[in-house]
């Protein structure tokens, strides 16, 4: 069963697909066949010693110039249904004036048939309203004109089928009526699920894109500057020129496992060559410092010496923004600059902060903007300010609520400093 279509019927749509396309001549079919039941019932002896029986009478006149307007009218029955009902009624109670004593009265059978038409069409209040005094005249009127007793079978029996259609036409409308409320959720639990499954697909790419960036900047970085020295040095000194290539060496293998780290997200959860290694957070950041070192960047760490347990999304991104900023420190803060990591815990807080002393290369600025006030996780990420990486740095901390503060120091150089939220996810809120 189709999602859009949840009739529990919708196989057999197809067989009434011709009554929905031509429904002006789906009614002048329905007017020719209670224009024949009119005429047959006009003939008949509903009181005969065996039952109904055809009289050998022929339909008077009257009865068959008031079938043919009556009929005539149930074509326009979906366009002007409450007029339609009017005219019918009204031809009913013409035909009963005009026969009067006569049990048998046929035209009827069109206002019951517009009754049930305005009641299938309209809302349940205007359905009891229009109904109760239709069957309310047309009941009087037959009780009034009709055969006597006035509680005769042939005058109860305008009160039932009338009753009836009005009962029939709002149990079609309330069908009707639930079917689409049920398709309209479908069509809107369909388009949530493919919009989520898009939201999905995109935080996913960024969030790929974000680790693939810190990964390739920080490496490639370090890969630059030990290249640099090794072919500076390499003719004079190639016992250094041999040091920094063994550098060149292992910041390219530590790349490499990352991206292949990174790359693996892309595999199937089940797949026996998806990797396991954790990834990398606070416990490691003495080796993201070393290479620092190691590329002529002194780094002063300042972090607690029992470090606190912390989720691994907080731990992920504290990491990788102090990858970013000292991988900026290297691009930015020139020759000689010396930098800070300062971690601190709290109960409900965990702070990052990046310092360094440069000053900057020539012609390359810290940060486009000049000073940045502090950026809370309500708003938006500045595309104004630095490059990918403090955009993607922002976009981590907003991730967890958190804060954000790049700005120029005034004793010089630069400095980050972010504030994660602890209590937020060990609450298991979403992030």
């Amino acid at each position: 069963m189709s999602l859009l279509d949840p009739r529990p019927d919708a196989p057999r749509a197809g067989r009434f697909q011709w009554y929905r396309k031509h429904p002006l001549a789906f009614d002048a079919v329905l007017a020719v066949a209670v224009f024949a039941c009119i005429l047959g019932g006009a003939v008949a002896d509903p009181h005969g010693p065996h039952g109904p029986r055809i009289v050998a009478d022929e339909p008077s006149v009257t009865t068959v110039v008031l079938a043919v307007l009556a009929c005539s009218a149930l074509v326009l029955r979906r366009r002007l249904p409450r007029t339609v009902l009017v005219v019918t009624g009204s031809l009913t109670i013409v035909e009963l004036l005009a026969r009067a004593g006569d049990p048998r009265a046929p035209v009827a059978a069109a206002a019951v048939v517009a009754l049930y038409t305005v009641a299938s069409r309209t809302d349940r209040p205007t359905t009891w309203r229009v109904g109760a005094f239709t069957v309310v005249v047309l009941t009087a009127a037959a009780m009034l004109h009709g055969p006597r007793p006035w509680y005769a079978q042939d005058n109860l029996g305008i009160f039932t089928w009338t009753g009836m259609a009005a009962a029939a036409g709002d149990a079609v409308r309330s069908r009707r009526a639930y079917v689409t409320a049920i398709r309209e959720r479908a069509e809107r639990a369909e388009r949530t699920r493919e919009e989520e499954a898009r939201r999905r697909v995109a935080e996913e790419r960024m969030r790929i894109a974000r680790e693939l960036h810190d990964v390739v900047a920080h490496h490639i970085a370090l890969v630059n500057v030990q290249a640099g020295v090794a072919s500076h040095v390499m003719d004079n000194r190639p016992d250094q020129a041999k040091e920094a290539l063994a550098h060149v060496r292992e910041a390219s293998r530590s790349a490499l496992e990352e991206l292949r780290a990174t790359v693996g997200l892309l595999r199937q959860s089940d797949d026996p060559k998806a990797p396991t290694e954790p990834a990398p957070g606070l416990g490691v950041l003495d080796q993201l410092v070393d290479g620092f070192v190691r590329a002529g960047i002194p780094v002063d760490l300042e972090i607690p010496q029992v470090p606190r347990p912390l989720p691994a999304s907080i731990d992920l991104t504290a990491y990788r923004v102090v990858q970013e900023a000292l991988t900026n420190v290297h691009k930015h803060a020139g020759a000689g600059a010396r930098a800070t990591v300062r971690i601190r815990h709290s109960d409900t807080t965990l702070t990052v902060t990046v310092l360094d002393d440069g000053a900057g290369r020539a012609g390359v600025p810290r940060q486009k903007g000049g000073d940045r006030p502090p950026v809370g996780p309500g708003e938006p990420p500045e595309g104004s300010g630095g490059g990918h990486g403090l955009i993607g740095m922002r976009e981590r901390v907003f991730a967890l609520r958190g804060t954000v503060v790049t700005c120029p120091r005034a004793a010089g150089g630069f400095q980050v400093r972010v504030t994660l939220p602890l209590q937020t996810v060990r609450t298991g809120e979403t992030l």
